[in-house]
């Protein structure tokens, strides 16, 4: 490769790592800000998989081989699928325990 497509990929690595951590902190924001366990959860799960998508598809314009680059993404797959799994055991378990799904009517919180 030369000099100048180098930079690009450089660049094009680190706008989309950057563009993954604000996904994830999208999804911090969202555990914080939201009401209730179930939107938290949403916001948690969605955020940080599309967010670390991000990341994996910077990193992978930084890896040598074409084996460490599938190896990334097999690792971003592992974790949409726990993190996807995770997400519903907690909802289960919350649901179990009676703990409300959040509702506003008429300008009021109920819980």
């Amino acid at each position: 490769m030369n000099l100048g497509s180098e930079i690009i990929f450089q660049l094009l690595s680190v706008v989309l790592i950057i563009i993954g951590m604000v996904f994830f902190l999208a999804g911090t924001l969202g555990l914080l800000r939201f009401p209730d366990i179930y939107t938290r959860l949403h916001a948690l799960t969605k955020a940080d998989n599309v967010g670390l998508g991000f990341v994996v598809l910077g990193l992978v314009l930084q890896v040598d081989s074409f084996t460490s680059a599938l190896l990334l993404i097999f690792i971003w797959l592992l974790v949409m699928l726990a993190g996807a799994g995770g997400g519903q055991l907690v909802a289960q378990a919350a649901l179990q325990h009676g703990i409300p799904v959040w509702t506003k009517t008429d300008g009021e919180e109920k819980r």
